[in-house]
């Protein structure tokens, strides 16, 4: 619980940095009538919606197991993450249309230092919440930190972007380079929705986690040990489930090999990081 509370802190910090962000971009973007500044502000809105999506799903998640979900909720912070992606591809869909409208209706923003003045300022913003978020997300093993910071990541290139058009505009470039940028913005944000799926599917399809050989010299140092095999593991970073099957003795007593069970059990969770359960299936060796 206190790992979770954790992680509704950082959230709720990045809420309002990212809220703070996209109001000054969006309001000052219709102010000198730029797609490109307004499109970088519906991007950082869609970091805050993100952001309350991921308390809901931290708030879910952070309950304890019942009937119904015996291992618990914490994948419901996956799904957190799934949910941001397909918001963000929704907020790539408006911007896309909203540059093609300029492109046949083009219009000429009003640039000055204050342009560059908030662009610059709330970049800054942008690298110090993605370094925190990352930072905390892999402390924390935070499937919905990692992933909200690999959104918040992409608001970097795309404000760098408007800079670029900003710049662009300033010394005479066509018009119409501020509709195309909004259009680069977009492909960045279906990046971010793309990444964010991936890192999230990988847990819930089951992917491997642990490599065998980890699991192997967590135990190696048992002599009643003779091999094992069949080593799996599935599970997100913070709740990693293992199963193996481990060959031993044939004439090895039952409850000698039940005292084994729970010392291979808790050697692996106490040498892998982030191990919650382990099933160990005894078998005998009965190979000479």
């Amino acid at each position: 619980m206190e790992n979770f509370n954790k992680i509704k802190k950082v959230l709720l910090i990045i809420l309002f940095l990212n809220i703070g962000v996209a109001l000054a971009k969006l309001l000052y973007g219709f102010y000198v009538n730029s797609a490109s500044i307004m499109a970088d502000g519906y991007h950082s809105l869609s970091d805050s919606s993100g952001n309350i999506i991921g308390l809901i799903g931290i708030y879910i998640a952070s309950k304890p197991g019942d009937a119904e979900h015996p291992y618990g909720h914490k994948k419901f912070e996956t799904y957190a993450s799934i949910f941001i992606s397909v918001m963000l591809f929704l907020v790539s869909y408006d911007i896309l249309k909203n540059a093609l409208f300029r492109f046949f209706h083009p219009t000429t923003p009003r640039i000055d230092l204050t342009s560059f003045i908030i662009m610059m300022v709330t970049l800054g913003i942008n690298v110090f919440v993605f370094k925190y978020e990352y930072s905390a997300g892999k402390k924390l093993n935070s499937d919905i930190l990692v992933s909200d910071s690999l959104h918040t990541s992409s608001d970097i290139y795309v404000s760098l972007s408007v800079l670029f058009t900003l710049l662009g505009l300033k010394v005479g470039l066509p018009v119409y380079i501020d509709p195309a940028i909004s259009i680069v913005i977009s492909v960045f944000i279906i990046k971010a929705g793309v990444e964010v799926i991936k890192h999230s599917s990988a847990v819930l399809c089951d992917r491997v986690v642990l490599k065998e050989d980890e699991v192997r010299n967590a135990i190696k140092d048992l002599s009643e040990i003779r091999s094992c095999h069949k080593i799996r593991s599935h599970g997100r970073e913070d709740d990693i489930h293992v199963d193996l099957h481990v060959m031993i003795n044939p004439d090895m007593h039952v409850e000698e090999a039940h005292k084994l069970d729970h010392i291979i059990k808790q050697r692996i969770k106490e040498r892998i990081k982030g191990v919650s359960e382990v099933i160990v299936h005894m078998e005998p060796d009965t190979k000479k």
